[in-house]
């Protein structure tokens, strides 16, 4: 009966001879495993000084290293951009099936909160009638209401604005809530805020920074335009 050969994992490492005789022997092995050259690092005899193919080498192998982080970067903004766009769609699809101006809201506000974190959403509608805005939970927009003049840069851009607001701007977006708030999306709904305004906050400083994309808030804020104009009368 002969006896079982030992597992791999318990044979004694290679010596520098057998790996340099297996090598000698194959010679084509780099050729077939040309990832292993990036990982080697091969010094040259030069003395003290470093020689100019180890140099490159090094330059090419640092180079290597951006381009795979870089490349990695992109994949992963690449998911990140799908996932938003489901949960866009998704969102778009619940918005358009509504039939009433409390359903349009609440499935707003589900959305931003549960899908996309938000901690506070707030809107502010234009010339909405009394009853229906606090049937609804909005408050007015006036554009000629003295707290909106904080307001003027955003206003004259008719773009999303994201950052960190002033307390007055809080005040008036967040009322009780606005000490906890740390950064802020602001959307105009409609075309120079003929419908009003979204707000949507943070109690993260850098959750909205004025250096991110703003095109889904774009896209959203035309949507709700769109959506409110049934309910909401452009101001004069």
């Amino acid at each position: 009966m002969t006896t079982s050969q030992q597992p791999r994992s318990d044979a004694l490492p290679l010596d520098e001879k057998s790996v340099a005789d297996y090598l000698r022997e194959n010679s084509e092995f780099f050729q077939n495993n040309p990832s292993l050259l990036a990982d080697l690092d091969i010094p040259h005899s030069c003395g003290p000084a470093v020689s100019l193919v180890e140099h490159q080498v090094r330059v090419l192998r640092d180079q290597n290293s951006q381009l795979k982080r870089k490349l990695m970067d992109l994949v992963q903004v690449a998911r990140d951009n799908n996932r938003l766009n489901e949960r866009m769609h998704q969102m778009t699809l619940g918005l358009i099936n509504t039939t009433s101006l409390q359903a349009l809201l609440d499935t707003l506000r589900e959305n931003l909160q549960g899908e996309f974190n938000a901690d506070s959403v707030t809107l502010r509608l234009a010339s909405v009638p009394d009853a229906l805005a606090r049937e609804c939970g909005v408050d007015s927009f006036q554009r000629d209401a003295p707290e909106v003049a904080h307001f003027e840069t955003f206003l004259k851009s008719s773009r999303p604005q994201c950052g960190r607001f002033k307390p007055e701007q809080l005040s008036y977006l967040f009322g009780d809530q606005a000490q906890a708030i740390e950064s802020v999306a602001l959307i105009p709904l409609g075309d120079k805020c003929a419908c009003g305004l979204l707000a949507i906050g943070s109690q993260e400083s850098s959750r909205f920074h004025p250096g991110m994309g703003t095109l889904f808030l774009t896209h959203l804020g035309e949507l709700l335009g769109l959506l409110l104009s049934e309910y909401c009368q452009p101001n004069g």
